[in-house]
């Protein structure tokens, strides 16, 4: 791709290109004195012209590609500032929308088509205006959606936007997001998120409203879903001070609050009906979140909130916990991590005889816990669930502090159950352990680095030797006659959990497929009968040509060289292959299918030494277990 003569890059994108660390970056300017000088930016953060950076890979022999892609996003930061590279981003999502929605103009008259651009985006917040003036990128962008589509293009063009303003930015993990989506139900009804950001939290509702205070955000939103051909409503405002969607309810909610703001309205509000549950302290804007969502989720709705840890136990709040609590509004309070957040699982009133026990677990260790103790709790709320939740009397929790903090509330060790879980984990850490290889793969070490031609899995896509397939875009898991590899089957290296219905748009996975996740698991599979699962991407071989293992070793190591570490996909198109000899893929292929092994093994011994390490701390402290001279 020839690179424009007035793009210019910084330090991430020179190494994004190149396939190198940032510090490598660095070493080349201090240690090469015919290094490009920068051209803009400032000390800190030098810009450099695209075309004398590739001079000098080309000269230095270093491997690079400026894509398609790379051209368009670094002229989009080449033309604006940072200050309004968003607003940029967001108009030529709506470029890109009419690109979907009017594809025979665009294709008859071209730029000319753009005067119909404002009528087929209505339904965009914001400026009724959203064409753009430089002619040349709408080309660009129309040739990329042309080669990737236009979503796929999109969700690029925010992905390098929020690496690009990453320190401005909070955006939803992608496991929690996915956790509280499925938590919500998504697929089941309208969802609200009253706080959407970039839309995270609505990507696999079918019908979706949202309000986000940033303007440039909310079309960002906007854009993100209606590409998915959703039914979606997104306005712009505070939403606690201007509820652009008062007197909507929606069938549940989601929401990732901003924490800790004191400035949220508070003095306007104070006689505000949304606060059903008590006036929200000052201090305690979280609590006025949580009222927020329940006012916009009709009766029986659930809303899915996330909340910093102290909300549980501040004194300020103890009022409105205590009526949550009394009312059966507040259901769940799960720990999601060390420090937090936690996930508060709330559903509304409906005149039904409410619960007298609430749901609280520790899922800092494994998320993939909290589904089957929500559900196993909704079948029988008065019943102690299996697992890592327990149920904890409401009547027990209404004293003088209301603390419902999961760690405040973990269950008495009693002498049995313990005896049986200590054991049971040493016994499980002595086997796994004793089971760790007591060498990696045999590896030669090389004196000098080894080049080898390469190729990318797009090409090799190009040529068939690789079949890329995506589950249905609203496929379920959840149930339903036929097994499903869920992202979390994947990660963890479980049996398929999920389950659906028959549909002749399921992709079937087969023995020798390449799957993986939006986090860069990889694996290869070994067991047919199951459909691929949403948030999956499988690469099927030919194996006459291509060997699994060995295309498996180069998608990982693909995702783990990634440059930016907080970007959430990787695109796999450009990782680059070597190509060999079937013989000698089959060899590489070997030791990296020995290295996913001990891979899974370590991690399973981690995780059983960490569970081991617990209960011998409380068993030493609860009297459970005393030292003897022998060990254990």
């Amino acid at each position: 791709m020839e690179e424009s003569q007035d793009i210019t890059v910084n330090a991430g994108d020179i190494a994004r290109l190149a396939s190198v660390g940032r510090a490598a970056v660095s070493n080349w300017r201090r240690r090469h004195d015919d290094f490009p000088q920068p051209v803009g930016g400032t000390a800190s953060s030098p810009l450099f012209s695209l075309p004398e950076i590739a001079a000098w890979l080309r000269r230095n022999g270093k491997s690079f590609e400026v894509s398609l892609g790379d051209l368009v996003w670094q002229r989009l930061r080449t033309s604006v500032d940072d200050l309004r590279l968003g607003d940029l981003v967001g108009r030529v999502g709506a470029f890109l929308l009419f690109l979907q929605r009017e594809p025979e103009a665009w294709r008859k008259h071209g730029t000319q088509s753009l005067t119909s651009l404002t009528a087929a985006t209505t339904d965009l917040p914001g400026s009724p205006d959203l064409r753009l003036d430089d002619l040349a990128l709408v080309r660009l962008v129309a040739e990329l959606a042309a080669e990737r589509g236009p979503l796929d293009t999109f969700e690029f063009l925010c992905e390098r936007y929020v690496e690009a303003h990453s320190r401005q930015l909070s955006v939803t993990r992608d496991d929690v997001a996915a956790l509280m989506s499925r938590l919500a139900g998504q697929d089941s009804g309208t969802v609200l998120d009253p706080a959407c950001g970039l839309g995270t939290l609505l990507l696999h509702a079918g019908a979706s409203l949202g309000q986000e205070t940033n303007e440039t955000n909310a079309l960002l939103a906007a854009v993100r879903l209606l590409l998915r051909g959703a039914t979606a409503r997104v306005v712009a405002g505070d939403s606690l001070r201007e509820d652009g969607l008062a007197g909507e309810l929606a069938d549940a909610v989601v929401c990732d609050p901003p924490f800790n703001e004191r400035a949220w309205g508070y003095e306007e509000l104070t006689g505000d009906p949304r606060w059903e549950y008590g006036l929200p302290p000052r201090g305690e804007s979280e609590l006025a979140w949580v009222q927020h969502c329940l006012a916009h989720v009709r009766p029986g709705g659930l809303v899915v909130i996330l909340m910093p840890t102290a909300a549980a136990g501040r004194r300020p709040g103890k009022r409105i916990r205590g009526n949550l609590l009394r009312t059966g509004a507040l259901r769940a309070v799960v720990t999601l991590g060390l420090g937090g957040p936690d996930l508060w699982i709330l559903r509304r009133p409906d005149g039904g005889h409410p619960p007298s026990r609430l749901l609280m677990m520790d899922a800092s260790e494994d998320l993939s816990a909290v589904e089957p103790a929500w559900h196993a709790y909704l079948r029988d709320p008065e019943a102690e669930p299996s697992g890592g939740g327990r149920t904890v009397r409401i009547i027990d929790l209404l004293d003088d502090e209301v603390d419902l903090t999961p760690a405040r509330h973990r269950p008495q060790l009693g002498g049995p159950d313990f005896l049986r879980d200590f054991t049971d984990a040493l016994n499980r850490f002595r086997d796994t352990s004793a089971m760790l290889p007591v060498a990696p793969p045999a590896l030669e070490l090389l004196t000098e680095r080894q080049d080898l031609p390469t190729t990318t899995v797009g090409e090799l896509a190009k040529a068939g030797l690789i079949t890329i397939l995506q589950a249905p875009a609203k496929m379920t898991a959840d149930e339903g006659p036929l097994p499903v590899l869920t992202a979390d089957d994947t990660a963890l290296g479980t049996p398929p959990s999920g389950r659906t219905t028959l549909d002749p748009a399921l992709v079937m996975i087969r023995p020798g497929d390449v799957v993986t996740t939006t986090l860069g698991t990889v694996r290869v599979v070994t067991r047919s009968g199951a459909a691929l699962g949403p948030q999956l991407t499988l690469y099927r071989v030919d194996p006459q040509r291509l060997d699994a293992d060995f295309l498996a070793g180069f998608l990982r190591s693909a995702d783990a060289a990634r440059v930016h570490p907080s970007s959430s996909r990787l695109d796999v198109r450009r990782a680059r292959v070597p190509m060999l000899p079937l013989a000698d893929q089959r060899r590489y292929g070997t030791a990296f299918r020995e290295l996913f092994a001990l891979e899974d093994r370590v991690r399973e011994t981690t995780t059983l030494g960490e569970t081991l390490i617990r209960l011998g701390f409380d068993g030493l402290v609860d009297g459970h277990l005393r030292p003897c001279d022998q060990g254990v």
